[in-house]
């Protein structure tokens, strides 16, 4: 006589070792249809198929897990963190530095991927717009711009995503080459006034 197999298991899946992609996976989907501030941990946990509670022990919490679910080469927080004490009129080229370290350590292949994803899927584009408008303006742009914040924003990420993009996915010579205080002493500056200085 053959045996019956067992019922398939219902409800939420464990918290195994797919639980972190299942919840990445549903965090892009929710962040882009709904952005940062629509989206809630209740509802990607439950795109997830997962407990709430695997949110805050894969990512240790939203803000956390929209920084992974962008899969950039390196946390933003941690750059501009170290970036921002100092003199506020010298920001753009500390910032500059600690990004050129990082891309150019280990985190280019992931950078330009992402770049290049943003460029052809909605999805991607969607999150990054949020990921400027979260990082640039609330934790950056508040703090040190005297006004207009989020142009302010949407200038400096056409500045740093540009030289990205140039840089290490078109490899443009000479800047594809160029060292640290070369990219630093010829970008800072535009930065800088995004940043600080007067915009008309």
């Amino acid at each position: 006589m053959e045996e019956k197999s067992a019922p398939r298991r219902r409800g939420r899946r464990p918290g195994g070792a797919d639980t972190r992609t299942q919840l990445l996976d549903a965090a892009r989907a929710e962040f882009a249809e709904r952005g940062y501030d629509g989206a809630t941990v209740r509802v990607i946990a439950e795109r997830a198929g997962v407990d709430p509670a695997m949110v805050n022990h894969w990512f240790g919490g939203k803000e956390a897990l929209f920084i992974a679910a962008l899969s950039l080469p390196a946390d933003p927080a941690t750059i501009l963190g170290e970036a921002l004490p100092g003199d506020p009129e010298h920001l753009a080229e500390r910032v500059l530095g600690r990004l050129l370290e990082v891309w150019d350590g280990t985190g280019a292949p992931a950078l330009s991927a992402l770049i290049q994803s943003v460029a052809s899927h909605d999805a991607a584009a969607s999150l990054l717009r949020e990921f400027i408008l979260r990082v640039l303006v609330v934790k950056v742009l508040a703090t040190v711009a005297p006004d207009q914040p989020e142009l302010r924003a949407g200038l400096c990420g056409s500045q740093v995503f540009g030289l990205a993009f140039v840089r290490y996915v078109l490899k443009v010579e000479p800047l594809a080459s160029a060292d640290h205080d070369t990219v630093i002493a010829a970008v800072a500056p535009n930065l800088q006034r995004y940043l600080t200085g007067p915009l008309p």
